[in-house]
């Protein structure tokens, strides 16, 4: 049988390369993209990194113009150099003498100092030359990083989009995914909806672009294997909606705030921070993914984050060269032989470009240290409790910033460190914790300290004093203090209006006063008391039956010796303080034997039941009782005991004691076995004398 309607194939081919040719990116690359996976490969990172930093805070400060070469000066050396100032050739290893001499019209400013007995810190034109009473204060450029680091978040979407992580005081990473990715998907629709067959895995189609316009940035050359004529892919494209965004950020800087900074983009954040230093000042460096490898190979591995130091050390004396292209031809076996097989693992993945540390935008500070190296030496308690002073205002400055002031967080501990001679010695104490944190309780808690040192000898001359706090800890959140409860203004009146009417007199709420709950009458305490002026006309077999509620074993009706005791005060006759069973004046035994009659009912209707008796209540009860009513007996006798010699006279010396009736107490068979397994028990490392 044939079909009438010619075949139509559900996909047509198509002889165009472009149409075959597929990303290889997925879609769930894509997904990862917009969570901001440091595993994804299309991650874009960025590092903003502040031109010359000091220099220009003061350049800023004392509106100098931005062609004039600027050093910042510190006592007798050079801390930070401008671009200008560079020309002539000035390092920070050289003096001020020889920098005058390079560059007659250098301008220098000395940081900012702390002044022995000041309170703040301010700018000294002499300060260079008082180095034992000056301190360093680096606390103007704190300032000015936190203005920049506003303004960077100001110019990004607000969180969680937004991801910036404060790497240093001129220094900060931005992990710019997710913003890329929202922007991607506005561009490009096409690959806004669900992947093929659902299937995540399924590549992307190449992007409709052949040519990139990278603008003003520097890119990085590609790998020797790639070339220009090869059409960009995703990771082409996101990385110049990357570019976009971080000179966005400059620009922002720039107009708001008068500085320039440089900036590095990148897939992660070691790359990012070797081209944000590759290009400078002013400009930005884009590291594609295809021109990782060209990049990295430029570079002294000594120069990458954590591969400085002892562990650089190290491989340069195991491999003989400090350069990446050379390493690169090393093997991970070697490497693990070498290095062991964390660091060996870890060297082999970083010198290709490999780093899934993620940006943490909530970085946060461990400790604080304020110190000070004497020379001369101090050598008094004035002057050491001088510098705490300082060291307290320039430790509280920066507590200021870590959200001290807004309970955000606070340190737990204050350190104090002293040297004397080759000896440190340091002591510690805790910040209480229900006390807000000010420049008065630090200096005051360092004295204590202090006092400690000097008290232990041997303290002057000092060469070296440090305060530090640590232990940060976040601060509670949602307390409310005592003002959150109270009404003011308009909500006080509001609530005085519904309160009183217009002559000042208090309304008539009662329609909204709750009942009273009935008291509650179960308590057997209660139950005879109440009685105690109805029952007097009661029979024998009621009073006992009262008395045999007693013994039995419930929570509710469970008495104390003091219960008794005042039972006794209403059925005792008066003089004699003597309590019977059989007394017909007691309203407690007329219940007790009532209900004992209702209790013993029910038991002897059975005629197999045992029953004892006893002389006491004249009657017979069953012997599953016996012993709990053989109690009661034994508490109310230690009750009228405990009465007639409160209430008798004391007797004289010559007269003999009282008997106690617990010695004369028949005690029942368990208990009595009890008790003669406790007497005949010694104890270990005693031994049994023999009496009589």
């Amino acid at each position: 049988m044939t079909s009438s309607q010619p075949f139509v194939p559900s996909s047509p081919f198509s002889s165009s390369a472009s149409h075959l040719k597929k990303s290889k990116f997925t879609y769930k690359h894509l997904s990862q993209l917009a969570l901001a996976s440091t595993a994804c490969p299309l991650r874009v990172i960025a590092h903003v990194d502040l031109d010359a930093f000091y220099a220009q805070c003061e350049g800023v400060r004392l509106g100098i113009a931005e062609d004039q070469p600027l050093a910042v000066q510190q006592w007798q050396g050079l801390i930070a150099i401008n671009y200008p100032a560079r020309k002539f050739g000035l390092t920070r290893h050289i003096t001020i003498t020889e920098a005058k001499k390079l560059c007659p019209n250098l301008i220098m400013q000395h940081v900012a100092t702390w002044r022995e007995g000041d309170a703040k810190w301010a700018y000294h034109e002499d300060a260079f030359a008082h180095i034992a009473t000056h301190k360093v204060s680096l606390d103007p450029y704190r300032l000015e990083s936190r203005r920049i680091l506003a303004c960077i978040k100001d110019a990004l979407p607000a969180p969680p989009v937004q991801r910036v992580e404060k790497a240093s005081v001129d220094e900060v990473f931005l992990d710019l995914s997710a913003q890329v990715h929202a922007v991607l998907l506005e561009r490009h629709p096409e690959i806004s909806g669900p992947a093929p067959y659902d299937d995540p895995t399924e590549r992307l189609p190449r992007p409709p672009t052949t040519a990139l316009d990278w603008n003003t940035d520097a890119v990085v050359d590609l790998d020797i294997h790639e070339t220009e004529d090869d059409d960009p892919d995703w990771d082409d494209i996101v990385m110049l909606i990357g570019s976009e965004i971080v000179r966005s950020v400059r620009a922002a800087i720039r107009d708001r705030l008068k500085y320039t900074c440089s900036a590095g983009i990148a897939r992660n954040k070691m790359i990012a921070k070797l081209g944000s230093a590759h290009k400078k000042p002013n400009q930005q460096t884009i590291v594609r993914n295809r021109a990782v490898q060209q990049f990295m190979g430029g570079f002294k591995f000594t120069k990458i984050r954590n591969l400085g130091g002892k562990l650089g050390e190290d491989v340069v004396a195991k491999f003989g060269t400090e350069q990446v292209k050379d390493l690169l031809d090393v093997s991970l076996g070697q490497l693990k032989a070498n290095l062991g097989d964390d660091t060996g693992s870890w060297v082999y993945e970083i010198i290709r470009g490999e780093d899934t540390s993620e940006v943490n935008s909530r970085t946060q500070i461990k400790s604080m240290l304020s110190a000070k190296s004497f020379r001369p030496t101090i050598n008094c308690h004035d002057q050491a409790v001088k510098w705490l002073r300082i060291f307290a205002a320039d430790i509280f400055t920066r507590l200021v910033e870590e959200g001290v002031l807004e309970n955000k967080r606070r340190p737990r501990s204050i350190n104090l460190h002293h040297r004397q001679g080759g000896q440190m010695r340091s002591r510690q104490a805790p910040i209480p914790s229900g006390k807000p944190i000010d420049e008065s309780l630090l200096f005051e808690i360092a004295k204590n300290l202090l006092g400690q040192v000097i008290v232990d000898g041997r303290a002057w001359p000092c060469a070296n004093l440090q305060l530090s706090v640590g232990g940060f800890e976040e601060g509670p959140t949602g307390n409310r203090g005592i003002g959150g409860f109270l009404l003011r203004g308009d909500e006080a009146k509001a609530m005085k209006h519904s309160l009183y009417d217009g002559d000042g007199h208090i309304l008539n709420r009662s329609n909204t006063r709750p009942e009273k709950r009935p008291r509650s009458e179960s308590g057997a305490i209660q139950r005879f008391l109440s009685r105690h002026g109805t029952n007097h006309g009661e029979s024998d077999d009621n009073k006992l039956s009262m008395l045999t509620d007693l013994d039995k074993p419930k929570a509710s009706s469970l008495l104390t010796v003091a219960d008794l005791d005042e039972a006794h005060q209403i059925s005792s006759h008066k003089g004699n303080g003597q309590l019977r069973c059989g007394d017909k004046k007691s309203p407690i035994e007329a219940q007790s034997r009532r209900n004992f009659q209702l209790e013993t009912t029910s038991r002897t209707a059975s005629p197999t039941t045992q029953t004892f008796f006893c002389k006491a209540c004249d009657q017979s009860l069953p012997a599953t009782g016996k012993e709990e009513h053989e109690d009661w007996h034994f508490a109310k006798s230690i009750a009228t005991a405990e009465r007639s010699s409160g209430t008798a006279k004391a007797p004289s010396a010559s007269e003999p004691k009282a008997k106690n009736p617990m010695a004369t107490r028949k005690l029942g068979p368990s208990r009595l076995a009890a008790s003669q397994s406790a007497s005949k028990r010694v104890e270990k490392g005693q031994s049994r004398l023999a009496f009589g």
